[in-house]
């Protein structure tokens, strides 16, 4: 459950068992370079333990789309079309969430109030050619619109190739 900024001032969560405010944090842990603060709750009524996730709150950004349209950036977006991406693929849940968070913060450094919707989907294509070939190429699938068979076979094509940048031929090899 994530906090919203008005309930980590307050410091206090609705139960999700009974609803009741008043609950005590029984652990609090820092993760992901600190930026993510997990907290473990009891309820004072009930005595349910529930888990909640504290963040910090970048100001809203927007992704400009293709077609000139202006949406707010989420978080949870990304998460889902990398997921679907990995679907039935040997990569963990944790493999999953840790690129997602690359990207966010890559994006929140970066960014401050718009960001085009194609620098987000090279970022995703990027990091899941690190990962895994089958997702890359599901992936940019979809993000590239691929009508054709010739499509799919580029995309392999462009896997075949080194992804170096700075990769140089020696003088007399």
């Amino acid at each position: 459950m994530w906090l919203s900024a008005r309930e980590v001032w307050n410091n206090k969560m609705r139960c999700p068992k009974c609803g009741c405010v008043e609950d005590k944090v029984i652990d609090s842990r820092s993760s992901k370079e600190g930026a993510i603060i997990r907290r473990r709750r009891e309820c004072d009524e009930c005595q349910n333990r529930f888990t909640t996730y504290e963040q910090i709150e970048h100001q809203r950004l927007m992704v400009v789309k293709r077609d000139g349209r202006r949406e707010e950036f989420s978080r949870e977006k990304l998460f889902s079309g990398i997921s679907k991406a990995c679907q039935k693929r040997p990569i963990s849940q944790q493999v999953i969430e840790d690129l997602t968070q690359r990207i966010y913060d890559t994006i929140s450094e970066e960014y401050t109030e718009e960001i085009p919707g194609i620098m987000i989907g090279e970022a995703v294509m990027n990091g899941l050619r690190e990962i895994d070939q089958v997702a890359y190429v599901r992936y940019a699938s979809v993000y590239r619109r691929f009508e054709e068979a010739d499509d799919f076979v580029q995309a392999v094509k462009k896997l075949e190739t080194k992804h170096d940048s700075a990769t140089y031929r020696l003088p007399g090899f």
